[in-house]
This record gives structure tokens, sequence and C-alpha cells, in this order.
């Protein structure tokens, strides 16, 4: 049985709600029905495992409130922003004969009988839970889908999946998928490229061109550089001049013996 003891509280300052959080109680109202909204509290401990879990928000409890039972859904849960603690619940009074609007998590079992998953597929959930209208008597903890004999690319639609009685999706103009049985992702290139590296094939050819270029560009540059010994070299001493090569001086020498005899023949 889902019992929850509860505490009628006359509290109302920020204060006050503020003395009973600290002291371990989690404030809360429980609302609906013909009757009046009541203030409640409950034990932090209590409630702290109940909270955490799927289901809580989808399960019908027993609320004993001083000792008066009531039947309730949880409907609201609101956290500290910055400790993450629950710090007041909304329950709702459950009326006998009324129908509710949920949302149920959803089961996966038998997935060790898969043969699709077995050869390597993978389990696509497209909805983790699915919303039911359910009477109050009747409510689901949980959907349950079998994934026995399934294959890869299998569809697991509402459809197969057995509801309670009276338990209908409110999604009613299509058969919607819960989940699918997709083939396994292969990735081929990463693969390649770590075959290529531990061959060491690929690395060594590309060391051995960048070698054999590095060696033509250095042969390049001694051929290039050479003819720059032929030409002008700095006058020691005089910066900014330049001394005119060797080849040029005898190339002046010669040209003014030739003008000088010249003038001699004129003469005779």
């Amino acid at each position: 049985m889902n019992i929850l003891k509860a505490t009628k509280r006359s509290i109302v300052s920020a204060g006050q709600v503020n003395k009973l959080r600290s002291d371990g109680f989690i404030p809360a109202v429980l609302y609906g029905g013909e009757k009046n909204n009541i203030n409640i509290s409950l034990k932090k401990l209590h409630l702290q495992n109940l909270i955490e879990t799927e289901t809580f928000m989808s399960k019908v409890f027993d609320l004993d409130i001083d000792g008066s039972a009531e039947k309730v859904l949880p409907r609201d849960v609101a956290y500290d922003p910055v400790s993450d603690e629950p710090i007041h619940i909304d329950f709702m009074r459950i009326a006998k004969g009324s129908k509710l609007t949920l949302e149920i998590p959803v089961k996966f079992i038998n997935s060790d009988r898969s043969p699709g998953l077995k050869k390597g597929g993978v389990l696509n959930i497209v909805r983790r839970k699915v919303e039911l209208k359910c009477p109050a008597e009747n409510i689901p903890n949980e959907i349950i889908v079998d994934l026995d004999n399934t294959e890869i690319n299998s569809s697991l639609k509402i459809s197969s999946v057995k509801l309670p009685e009276n338990v209908v999706p409110t999604i009613l103009d299509r058969d919607f998928v819960i989940a699918t049985v997709a083939s396994p992702t292969i990735l081929v290139e990463p693969e390649k490229a770590e075959e290529t590296s531990a061959e060491g094939e690929a690395p060594a050819e590309g060391a051995e061109g960048v070698v054999e270029e590095s060696a033509t560009t250095e042969e390049g540059k001694d051929k290039i550089a050479k003819p720059s010994d032929d030409k002008a070299k700095a006058v020691p001493g005089d910066k900014g001049k330049f001394e005119k090569p060797s080849g040029d001086k005898t190339k002046t020498t010669l040209g003014d013996k030739g003008k000088s005899a010249n003038k001699e023949t004129k003469k005779k």
C-alpha cells in the first residue's frame, strides 16, 4: 500500500514555513473535489526517495491526515533553486469514478531475448513517457513494452502494448512509435586512419617526400648563392659603396690602352 502520513498545519507566514522546512518537514496542499483545500506538512525523510522515482507523479497514494484517509495524486513538486531540495508539494484529491490524464513512464523488458539487440542493434527510445487517460481506480504505474523476438529495424508502437482496462492514450489519430531497434552505427573513417597510422607506411612516404623537397630546395639555394659572389662586394670601411667586379676593371684598362694607340697613330 502507498500510504503517506501528513499533519494539518495553520502556518501561513514565510518565516514559519521556512522554520517548518528547517525542522525536516515539507509543506504541502491538498485540493480538488467538493471539499476545501487543506494545508498539510509531511516528513521529508519519508518522501525523499519517493520523489526521486519516475512513478511518483503518476502514482495514487493513500494520504493519512491525522487519521482521516484521502486518495490523492501528486500534481506538482517545487524545488529550491540552489540546493535542489523539494520545498513544496501539491496533492489532488481523486474522486471515485473520475478520469485523469497522466504521463505514465515506459519500462522495457526482455532485452536479452531480442535477436536484433544480440546482433549489435541499438534500442532507440522515442518516448520515455506516454500520456494516457485513466480511471481513478485503475491507474497503471508503468507501461510495459516487451522486446522479445524484436529484430533490427523493428518498430514498437502503442498498438503492441497491452494497456489496462479503460486506459487509452490521448493520441488516437495514429499508431505512434514508442521505440525502435536500430542498426548498429559503424564509423569506417576512424578505423582506416588507425590502420594507416599503425602500419606507418603513409607517414614514412610523406616524410621521404618532405626530405627530398628540402634537399632540392637547399641545392637550389646553393646554385643561386654562388653567382652572387662574383657580383659587387662591399668595400671595407665605405658603407653603401661597392667595388666593381675585377672583370669590369680589366675591360676598362684594355679600352684605355686602345684609345692611346689610336692617338699615336694619328700624330705620325
